[in-house]
């Protein structure tokens, strides 16, 4: 069963653990769902699920297996790759989810060089004191990828360890994927993206101080630069912004290089509506929450101020649709 990360749970421990540090006793023993977890979409919130259910039926702490930085980044480090959550993002989503905790391991020439066996017997068993494992259909672990899910199932049975391998979560007949939602996003298809992640997708980084130029348009913004592997398509996006008191404001946002003026780095810029106040130097997290348009260069800035009424009214009008699917930000 899919977790709503935005439900309110009781409180309870959340352990992060990372090479070199010991592992807690509310971590001992735990069954571990195994991934790199870009996105935590619906299909890793599956494994999720699978892992809290089983150690639950067993009196085990339910944990997460992740691995950074991601492996494509150590294997084909000059090839960007458009990250869906970087490393603190992730783990703030992973602590929605009712789990015990976190291990986090670097990818790099050791672990990639671990056999498929040394991965179940060192790994897992003697540096996690794992008590289970839940991996995806297409999991592949291991030097040079050679272990797969059924000779995952041996090994764990040889060295006693509880294996379930969860079958793919789909979406109109595809499987869910972190590729998808890359996708969908390069294509501005919040709707889609959002669809298959089962919550809002959020970007989070520090307001910086920029050109102004919005004051003086009468649409003051709040300005942040986005990590420069951030593959979203250039356009206009209605928004919420989660503030450092805890409040959620709504807005409407532009990605993109500014056409009308300078054509610079990419920035985006958020305005919220019915807000005063300062907001640099903080760092908020922003979610989108629907597309109006792509980005446009416009003859003078009184046409892109009467283009910018109408992205505020659209904007609105999104957000005041109810359902949906929930925020990973309130």
């Amino acid at each position: 069963m899919r977790h709503d990360p935005s439900a309110a749970h009781a409180p309870r421990a959340f352990s992060v653990v990372r090479d070199g540090e010991p592992v807690p006793d509310a971590l001992r023993g735990a069954v571990v769902a195994i991934g790199n977890f870009d996105g935590v979409h619906r299909g890793h919130q599956a494994l999720i699920g699978q892992a809290r259910e089983l150690a639950k039926g067993a009196g085990r702490p339910a944990a997460v297996l992740t691995f950074e930085p991601h492996p494509r980044q150590f294997f084909a480090p000059d090839k960007p790759l458009f990250r869906l959550t970087p490393a603190p993002e992730k783990l703030r989503v992973l602590e929605r989810f009712d789990l015990d905790g976190v291990f986090v391991r670097r990818f790099d020439a050791a672990l990639a060089a671990l056999s498929a066996e040394a991965f179940v017997t060192e790994l897992l068993r003697r540096d996690l004191g794992a008590s289970g494992v839940v991996v995806g259909h297409d999991f592949h672990f291991g030097r040079g990828r050679e272990g797969t899910p059924e000779r995952l199932r041996a090994l764990a049975a040889e060295h006693g360890l509880a294996c379930h391998v969860v079958d793919a979560v789909r979406s109109d007949g595809e499987p869910v994927s972190s590729s998808a939602i890359r996708r969908a996003l390069e294509a501005g298809d919040v709707a889609c993206a959002n669809a298959l992640l089962g919550y809002r997708w959020f970007v989070e980084g520090e307001v910086r101080h920029g050109a102004k130029r919005g004051r003086t348009l009468g649409y003051p913004t709040a300005n942040m630069r986005l990590p420069d592997d951030c593959a979203l398509h250039h356009g206009i996006y209605a928004v919420r912004m989660a503030l450092p008191d805890g409040r959620a404001m709504p807005g409407v946002a532009s990605f993109g290089r500014r056409p009308t003026f300078d054509h610079g780095a990419p920035l985006l810029e958020t305005h919220l509506f019915d807000f005063a106040g300062d907001l640099y130097g903080h760092t908020v997290r922003v979610e989108l929450v629907a597309w109006i348009r792509g980005e446009e260069r416009f003859d003078s800035a009184e046409a892109l101020v009467e283009r910018m009424n109408r992205d505020s009214e659209e904007a609105r009008a999104h957000l005041a649709l109810p359902g949906g699917v929930p925020s990973a930000i309130s």
